[in-house]
């Protein structure tokens, strides 16, 4: 949990983190803990793929699932905070598309260009 959530606050910025788990229901405050615990810390702390790769595939897959455009919003952020900017962003998309389809791609076009560009 402690290598998670830090990974994740570097990733995500810590005050986003404090934001999420601020404002999580009580209810639903295990899936926080589980989301800095497991995704963050059982995965993004393994060795063999940097994290700015590990971003790039996680808004890959994402992107490729559909619906999932919160998150892919957020995981645009994360990217820019780790060092992949838009560009390289775009590139992903564009490699994606003979794969994923045209509406993923657009949709997932569109969250990048939302984002904070560099």
């Amino acid at each position: 949990m402690e290598k998670g959530l830090a990974i994740q606050k570097l990733i995500v910025g810590s005050e986003a983190v404090e934001k999420m788990y601020e404002a999580a229901p009580s209810d639903q405050m295990r899936i926080q803990h589980l989301l800095s615990a497991n995704c963050f810390g059982d995965y993004y702390t393994q060795d063999g793929i940097d994290v700015p790769t590990r971003e790039l595939l996680t808004l890959s897959i994402l992107v490729s699932l559909g619906g999932c455009e919160p998150q892919i919003k957020g995981h645009v952020a994360a990217n820019l905070n780790v060092g992949n900017d838009r560009a390289k962003m775009v590139d992903v998309m564009t490699q994606l598309l003979p794969f994923i389809g045209y509406p993923r791609t657009l949709t997932g076009l569109r969250i990048v260009s939302e984002g904070k560009s560099e």
